[in-house]
């Protein structure tokens, strides 16, 4: 490299490499400060191979980036409404032994991974596995990371699958608009590589997870905690349960909670059999763990008993689940819940009632308020700021999980989501287009709040994603990217094929050592320039790179998935390599078979 501008750009982007690897500090602050160090270089010296500042922060109005906002923006719509657990819920149910329940799992998660942003998906899915591993006795370790797994495989079948592949078509487009490029991607063009190599992992994981992956128990276990809630719901007469028996409606082997009686409108009550069959209105008093209790919001076809929950003087959206315990200065004490008019009292419908270990029995409503009664009640928030200050409660407590919010609008949610894909991939409407409709659908429809939907963007990756961008224009203008590629060309002795595999390994590691996204995009030019020297079709190079970018199995941090799952499966980082070194063999064999096939070289 002749110029101290190559070097300097080389320097930076190593820097942020092993910044990034290291983790000495959060990653969109690196990514900045090495943004950063190139536009303060540039400034003082007016060096025309260093980009401007206006050239370096260009990337922040990236049309890929400025799509992976409103993604998440949309995903919060599935999230709030349930919208995952609705698509899935009814296959995942009728699992028994850990194959099977892995069949079921990874199959859907990777086509919901591959029609949206594959990060939000196992967000949404990772309490859902946890009922499903307790469900077949099983650990969740032995289904997290086949699930980050899947996602990623997923994720490399379609443009919006993850925002690596949004990233690297941007950056095609604009190659292509500097006359270096040949051909657009379209929606599906991934998929010629990322369906096989999905399927044959799929398969592989199904076969190894028994084997390669722990028995082991994650860092905390709701079922441990010894407090029973006891909870009252009623079969919605207008539901999908009415008719069906408790085993068909999938309430036989719920997770630590289990039902104690059902009572019937007439007064009847009734023992809880699996070949019961549910009847409209019937209420159904069970006993479990909070954790539980509160999953129970996911089921469709339940409510709260009388539908107490509606009739309060507060939208469902801002509303929350708070834990309360009863005082010796209630107001309400050694009365029942119904006597004493709890809603009416506090505006705050009870859903259920622990007292120690006990399993209380009867209606919630004939429960008698005792000193130390904890109370699990659906609230506004401003009854948290309230009720801290009064004497009626000792205690009084948000309860983070059970985002679902809004179930009946879970079908609304998922079919924007499919109009959403459907216009990107059959019309020629863009994605940024479609993704920003379905978006504000999400909130005009009720699915989600605008400050739900602002709060879900997460900033800290458009941030890297943005910097990443300015920092792989300055390896290109300062041509150390043009050098990069002619000593990947030496070293694969000139022949395309083994250049081709030589971008997917160097591409792979830098995965590994930082973000997906920063690596595709520090990537790019070098993959470019790689092709240009050896007069070939840039288009197999830009699969590969595509590919390669998020085939991240060897550890934890190289993409987001894979951290998201590390401590709540209690993993090690051995565990990755030990389950994740034959994918990445597959995932490769399956690219640089396929690419030369679809594509050609030459």
């Amino acid at each position: 490299m002749e110029h101290w501008e190559a070097w300097l750009s080389l320097a930076v982007a190593l820097l942020l490499m092993v910044s990034l690897a290291m983790r000495i500090a959060p990653h969109d602050l690196l990514a900045l400060s090495c943004l950063g160090i190139l536009m303060v270089a540039q400034s003082v010296t007016g060096s025309t191979l260093l980009p401007t500042p206006e050239e370096a922060v260009s990337g922040f109005g990236n049309q890929g980036l400025i799509t992976i906002a409103l993604l998440f923006a949309v995903v919060s719509g599935l999230e709030f409404t349930g919208g995952t657990e609705f698509a899935t819920g009814w296959f995942l149910n009728r699992a028994s032994t850990l194959k099977g329940a892995l069949s079921r799992l990874l199959f859907p998660v990777a086509a919901l991974s591959a029609m949206m942003n594959n990060t939000p998906v196992v967000v949404a899915l990772v309490p859902t596995i946890s009922d499903l591993a307790r469900r077949i006795s099983c650990s969740s370790s032995r289904l997290l990371l086949p699930l980050s797994y899947a996602s990623i495989l997923g994720g490399m079948c379609t443009l919006i699958g993850t925002s690596t592949n949004l990233i690297v078509a941007d950056l095609n487009q604009q190659a292509i608009a500097d006359g270096i490029g040949t051909e657009s991607l379209h929606f599906f063009s991934p998929a010629a590589v990322g369906l096989p190599a999905t399927l044959l992992g799929l398969i592989y994981m199904i076969i190894a997870s028994p084997w390669l992956l722990p028995n082991r128990r994650s860092a905390v276990s709701v079922s441990d905690d010894p407090q029973q809630y006891t909870v009252e719901v009623q079969v919605a007469a207008d539901g999908p349960l009415v008719g069906k028996t408790i085993e068909q409606a999938g309430l036989r082997h719920l997770p630590g909670l289990y039902i104690a009686e059902i009572q019937r409108s007439d007064g009847q009550i009734l023992p809880a059999k699996p070949e019961q069959v549910l009847y409209a209105n019937d209420l159904l008093i069970l006993v479990g763990a909070l954790e539980s209790v509160v999953d129970l919001r996911k089921i469709r076809g339940l409510i709260t008993s009388d539908d107490q929950a509606r009739k309060l003087k507060v939208p469902a959206w801002q509303r929350t689940l708070v834990e309360a315990v009863v005082s010796p200065r209630c107001a309400l004490l050694g009365k029942t819940i119904r006597e004493g008019s709890f809603r009416s009292h506090y505006n705050a419908a009870v859903v259920a009632v622990a007292r120690g270990d006990k399993r209380l029995s009867g209606k919630l409503g004939d429960v008698r308020l005792e000193t130390g009664d904890v109370l699990l009640l659906e609230a506004s928030l401003s009854f948290l700021h309230r009720r801290r200050e009064s004497r009626d409660f000792y205690l009084v407590s948000a309860v983070k999980k059970g985002n679902v919010r809004r179930p009946e609008k879970a079908l609304t949610s998922v079919v924007v989501l499919l109009a959403m894909v459907l216009i990107s991939s059959i019309t020629s409407i863009p994605i940024l287009a479609a993704a920003l409709v379905a978006a504000v659908s999400m909130i005009v429809m009720r699915c989600c709040t605008t400050t739900e939907a602002r709060r879900s963007i997460d900033w800290s990756i458009l941030i890297v994603i943005g910097s990443a961008i300015g920092i792989g224009y300055a390896l290109e203008q300062s041509q150390a990217a043009s050098t990069i590629a002619e000593g990947i060309l030496n070293l694969a002795g000139g022949d395309p094929l083994f250049t081709l595999a030589a971008v997917y390994i160097a591409t792979m590691l830098c995965t590994e050592l930082i973000t997906n996204n920063a690596a595709a995009v520090l990537m790019f030019p070098i993959a470019i320039n790689a092709a240009s020297s050896l007069q070939c079709n840039p288009i197999p190079f830009v699969i590969t790179l595509m590919i390669a970018a998020s085939a991240s199995f060897l550890s934890p941090f190289g993409y987001q998935t894979n951290t998201m799952v590390y401590s709540v499966g209690g993993y090690r980082v051995q565990d990755y390599l030990k389950f994740g070194l034959p994918l990445s063999v597959i995932v490769f064999l399956v690219t640089i078979v396929t690419v030369p096939l679809v594509w050609p070289l030459t």
